[in-house]
C-alpha cells in the first residue's frame, strides 16, 4: 500500500481540518460517504495540519488547532481497553472541532466481550431485554425474519464504539444489542447525559472504528441543513461550509 501523503478534508462535529494522512489514515476515516472523518482516524500529529475550520467562528484558520488528549486506560468492555481520548479545539474560541476515542484490544486474537455495566440508576421505564435475555425465550417464526448482525461483528465487537450520526455528531456510545417491546432488534447506548437510549438496528449504516448511522427521516428536517447540497451544517449557520449556499 502506498505511504504517500495527500492532503485531505478531515470533518469532526465542530468543524473540519486541512491535513497530510496515509493512505492507511484515509481508509479509517472513510465511512462508507465521501466524506473522510477525524474520529476514527485519531491523534494526528499537530505539523500535518495546514488549517482548521470552527462551525462556532464560522471561520478558517491558518495552522493546526489546539490537541487535547489523555490516556486512561480504562477497561470499558472485556477485552477492550479506552487508551486515549481527546479532542481538538478552536484556537479562538476553544469550541471543539472534533473528538476521538482510541481502542486497544489487550488480546488481539481474542474477541470483545460484553461492556462493563453502568452505575445503576432508578428508572421506572421498561428496558430494552438484551440478547442474552432474549436467547432464553423462544423464538418465533417472526422474529427470525428480523435481520441478524453476525455475533462476531456486531454484538460483541460493536460494544463500547463510540456512536456518530451522518454528519460527525457523536450522541454516545454502544453498550449492547438488544431487542425492544416490538420484537424488533435495537442498538442500546450510553447517550452524553450518561442516561440510556435505543437506536433501531435499521438505522446503522457502518460498523467500523466507530458506528456510523444513516440520514435521519425527511420528516424531521435538520436545522442547518442546506437546501442546496443537503450538508448537514450547525443550527444558526449563516453558509453552507460545503457549497457556500446562504442558508
Amino acid at each position: 500500500m502506498s505511504s504517500e501523503l495527500r492532503l485531505k478534508k478531515l470533518r469532526g462535529s465542530g468543524g473540519y481540518v486541512m491535513a497530510t494522512v496515509t493512505d492507511e489514515q484515509q481508509m479509517k476515516g472513510n465511512l462508507g460517504g465521501p466524506d473522510l472523518f477525524l474520529a476514527p482516524i485519531g491523534r494526528l500529529d499537530s505539523d500535518k495540519i495546514t488549517k482548521h475550520f470552527c462551525n462556532t467562528c464560522e471561520k478558517e484558520f491558518e495552522g493546526p488547532p489546539k490537541i487535547e488528549y489523555e490516556n486512561p486506560n480504562e477497561e470499558v468492555a472485556e477485552n477492550l481497553i479506552l487508551a486515549e481520548r481527546g479532542q481538538y479545539i478552536c484556537n479562538s474560541c476553544n469550541a471543539s472541532i472534533a473528538e476521538y476515542r482510541d481502542f486497544k484490544k489487550e488480546d488481539e486474537a481474542g474477541e470483545v466481550g460484553s461492556a462493563k455495566p453502568l452505575e445503576p440508576q432508578v428508572q421506572n421505564t421498561p428496558q430494552p431485554e438484551t440478547i442474552s435475555q432474549q436467547a432464553a425465550q423462544p423464538v418465533t417464526t417472526q422474529q427470525e425474519t428480523v435481520t441478524k448482525p453476525s455475533p462476531a461483528t456486531s454484538v460483541t465487537s460493536i460494544e463500547g464504539k463510540i456512536v456518530f450520526d451522518e454528519n460527525a455528531n457523536k450522541i454516545g456510545t454502544a453498550k449492547q444489542v438488544g431487542i425492544d417491546s416490538t420484537q424488533s432488534m435495537v442498538l442500546v447506548i450510553t447517550k452524553e447525559d450518561g442516561t440510556e437510549g435505543s437506536i433501531p438496528w435499521s438505522s446503522i449504516k457502518k460498523i467500523g472504528e466507530v458506528v456510523l448511522l444513516g440520514k435521519p427521516q425527511e420528516a424531521a428536517p435538520q436545522p442547518g441543513k442546506c437546501s442546496n447540497c443537503g450538508f448537514g451544517n450547525k443550527e444558526g449557520s449563516k453558509f453552507c461550509e460545503e457549497c457556500g449556499n446562504k442558508i
